[in-house]
């Protein structure tokens, strides 16, 4: 994966805001899978087997996931604009920063209890939806779509320039994190979930840091 896109000109001046704003883009993933992952095997009740991390959201330690999603959707849309000032063209930067912004929403609008989640919640999903829940559930759809489209976007980008294992990873990221999320089952699909989250935050992270290397910024 040695060959870059283009090298953009960057002022100076902004060089290292631009780092810190690819290094912060870099460091969301680890970071919110870190947390999830914590959460997952110390909440009471939780089953990742059943549960979306969408639900560590709700109950006594909820603010911690509500915390998770923000920051992370925060440090990607920083990623976005730091994207934006060493590349030409406009669509991949906006649609990882709408991918941060569905994040940002996921945890500023919080799931209902269900499923059993957090102990004492109705088993079953609810009938009847919050508000806040409604907007919430579009939030993963709207992230989803986001980054997936934009793994297919950066791997038209690097195929032009070449770097061909850099558009297969991206193409591959965005193919299988698709198949994940659109399998036509709710068996495991709190699973798959997981599953798509850890691949696109993974292409992401890996994206940040190549971009930071190979670039003058």
């Amino acid at each position: 994966m040695s060959a870059v896109l283009e090298r953009p000109v960057v002022p100076a001046r902004d060089t290292t805001a631009t780092r810190r704003l690819l290094a912060g883009g870099a460091v969301a993933g680890p970071l919110f899978l870190g947390v999830a992952l914590v959460q997952v095997l110390t909440r009471d009740g939780f089953d990742l087997g059943r549960h979306p991390i969408s639900l560590l959201s709700v109950g006594d330690h909820g603010w911690i996931q509500i915390a998770n999603f923000i920051v992370a959707g925060a440090l990607s849309i920083g990623l976005a604009v730091g994207l934006r000032r060493i590349r030409h063209g406009l669509v991949g930067p906006v649609l990882v920063g709408l991918y941060g912004a569905g994040l940002v929403v996921g945890g500023v609008f919080v799931a209902d209890p269900g499923l059993g989640f957090p102990p004492g919640a109705p088993e079953g999903i609810p009938t009847e939806f919050s508000w806040h829940a409604m907007v919430h559930n579009v939030a993963p759809v709207v992230a989803f779509n986001a980054i997936i489209v934009a793994c297919v976007v950066f791997a038209v980008r690097f195929a032009r320039s070449r770097s061909r294992a850099w558009a297969a990873y991206s193409l591959a990221t965005g193919l299988v994190a698709l198949a994940v999320v659109a399998w036509p089952t709710q068996a495991g699909v709190s699973w798959r979930l997981a599953v798509a989250i850890t691949l696109t935050f993974t292409w992401q992270t890996a994206l940040a840091l190549h971009l930071a290397r190979h670039h003058d910024v």
